[in-house]
């Protein structure tokens, strides 16, 4: 078995206010960065035992890293002209559907809570 030792790199700072227990915290930039090499098809367990992080926390900050990608690429601009269209047609549906219940109301009152006359038969 062939006993190689691979540099871990730069390690994130301990945060050392908690007593005995140092806790490891990473920025976003690094993370980042980890996610890349994961992306590019790194193996996990390669990456994890090189940077000191478990598999589990690292799938888990790949799948954050997709979630965030699909929630940017499905943003709309605010100069979409499709975006405008809609916001239109959603405009023009509330004043017909407002207009409509003023309408109906106008006929109760009209009517006296009344229903329309029932019609007569043709015979």
């Amino acid at each position: 078995m062939e006993n190689r030792t691979k540099s871990p790199g730069p390690s994130p700072a301990p945060d050392r206010e908690g007593g005995g227990k140092s806790i490891q915290r990473w920025s976003a930039a690094r993370k980042r960065d980890i996610v890349m090499r994961l992306m590019r098809g790194e193996p996990v367990d390669v990456v994890s035992r090189e940077i000191g992080v478990e598999v589990y926390r690292l799938e888990r900050w790949r799948e954050r890293a997709l979630a965030g990608m699909d929630a940017s690429l499905k943003e709309r601009a605010d100069d979409d002209p499709v975006q405008a269209g809609l916001d239109a047609a959603y405009k023009r549906v509330g004043e017909l559907s407002m207009e409509n219940e003023l309408l109906r109301a106008k006929i109760d009152r009209l009517e006296g809570g009344r229903p329309f006359r029932p019609a007569r038969s043709r015979r």
